[in-house]
């Protein structure tokens, strides 16, 4: 299977239904990897100057038909009136490939019956090609149209496939929501920092360069998170004496992050309806 790179080999319509944040990104990987802008078609309501700058279709007077792959960038709250009108632009060999949080392949196949469908969840590192995307097909998608989705959504970063879409809750809780809780984690160490007595604009930039370098030592280090962790902390030392208080079994972070995982995961859950 190709994994990622060139998308200039690709000579049906690219469906971008939702350019913000998100899509806009997906947008950009595609190009950088050699899409043709005039194979893309975005629908958006209100596109950014960032999107009316790139030479796409925004908006087409005419639904493209038969698309190659439409990609559904769309807040989940609105997707009872957009998903279904899409259906239009589905052919025989049309994939969807949705990055909805919650909606799920049964709410995907009612609202475009007959339809290749991925239920895929990214997330925003993908803004700068260092996202990491978990996608379950339906029944309907065939080696191709996997290959063509995976081509899309490596776009941005990583993928990975799973069979259980049971999964895709906490997916969402640990990798889709994930970010927010690493950026959490500089706010804190930056208001820590300033509680123990450094100027603020010097905590909070270390707290950004120890966040981000830790991150990128992880990312390109053999060893896991644990091997790397022992390896900061002397015995007996300041870091230990920190972990002792992270680590506590009752109220350090790993029944907190349990907490909030599972809160996360309910939410997703709640969200499919």
């Amino acid at each position: 299977m190709t994994t990622s790179g060139e998308l200039s080999d690709i000579s049906k319509t690219i469906v971008l239904v939702g350019a913000g944040k998100m899509g806009a990104a997906m947008l950009q990987g595609w190009l950088a990897r050699g899409l043709d802008p005039l194979q893309i078609a975005v629908i958006e309501p209100q596109p950014g100057d960032d999107i009316k700058a790139l030479k796409v279709s925004i908006n087409p007077a005419m639904a493209p038909a038969d698309a190659a792959a439409i990609v559904i960038a769309v807040k989940p709250q609105v997707a009872g009136d957009v998903v279904p009108s899409l259906a239009k632009m589905a052919g025989a060999s049309t994939v969807a490939v949705s990055i909805m949080a919650g909606k799920t392949l049964r709410f995907l196949e009612h609202a475009l019956p007959n339809t290749a469908v991925v239920r895929a969840m990214p997330n925003t590192p993908a803004a700068i090609g260092r996202g990491i995307t978990v996608a379950v097909p339906n029944a309907r998608v065939d080696a191709s149209q996997r290959n063509l989705a995976h081509r899309l959504l490596a776009a941005t970063g990583k993928v990975e496939w799973i069979t259980d879409e049971k999964l895709m809750d906490a997916v969402t809780a640990v990798s889709g929501s994930g970010p927010a809780y690493v950026f959490l984690l500089a706010e804190s160490l930056t208001r820590a920092g300033i509680a123990a007595g450094l100027p603020p604009d010097l905590a909070a930039k270390l707290a950004r360069e120890t966040v981000a370098g830790s991150g990128k030592l992880l990312n390109q280090s053999s060893l896991d998170a644990a091997t790397l962790r022992q390896n900061v902390t002397s015995p007996g030392g300041t870091t230990a004496a920190a972990l002792e208080v992270l680590m506590d079994a009752a109220s350090g972070i790993d029944p907190l992050l349990a907490r909030a995982i599972a809160a996360a995961t309910k939410r997703s859950r709640d969200l499919a309806g």
